[in-house]
């Protein structure tokens, strides 16, 4: 069963939601090699995230952006973590809400994402900064 890894850093971006489909699949072009498998993607980050939705209307990743701010406010009276800023507690709890990792399965040397589907990194900090990405493909030809 073919299998690699790579570690990639994302550019740093602002706060919000954004897609990196393109760029995480630019870097594994073995990718083609995989007739049936699995890409597994995770962030070594407690305070960005990853996830998969709509790739097609930006306007739903402003909109998740919207949510999650009133959501998990800044400021919140209870915090206790509050030395790196008003934006640091309320991003490790979006990290924990949407989660680290994202597996996707690989179908004829292509992630076999819905139409409308993309990864998301979900930038939750002001100033983040580059993201370290571990991108996974276990498989066969």
């Amino acid at each position: 069963m073919p299998s690699f890894q790579k570690e990639i850093s994302l550019n740093p971006r602002s706060r919000g939601f954004h897609l990196v489909t393109d760029e995480i699949l630019e870097a594994i072009p073995e990718i083609q090699n995989i007739s049936i498998g699995i890409l597994q993607v995770f962030i070594k980050h407690t305070s960005a995230s990853l996830t998969i939705n709509e790739n097609a209307d930006p306007t739903v990743r402003q909109d998740f952006e919207s949510h999650f701010n009133e959501y998990v406010p800044e400021n919140a009276s209870y915090y206790r973590h509050t030395y790196e800023g008003p934006d640091d507690m309320p991003a490790h709890i979006k990290s924990s809400l949407l989660g680290s990792s994202i597996s996707i399965p690989i179908s004829y040397g292509k992630p076999n994402l819905g139409t409308w589907q993309g990864i998301y990194l979900c930038e939750h900090r002001d100033y983040g900064g580059s993201r370290k990405i571990i991108i996974t493909v276990l498989g066969g030809v």
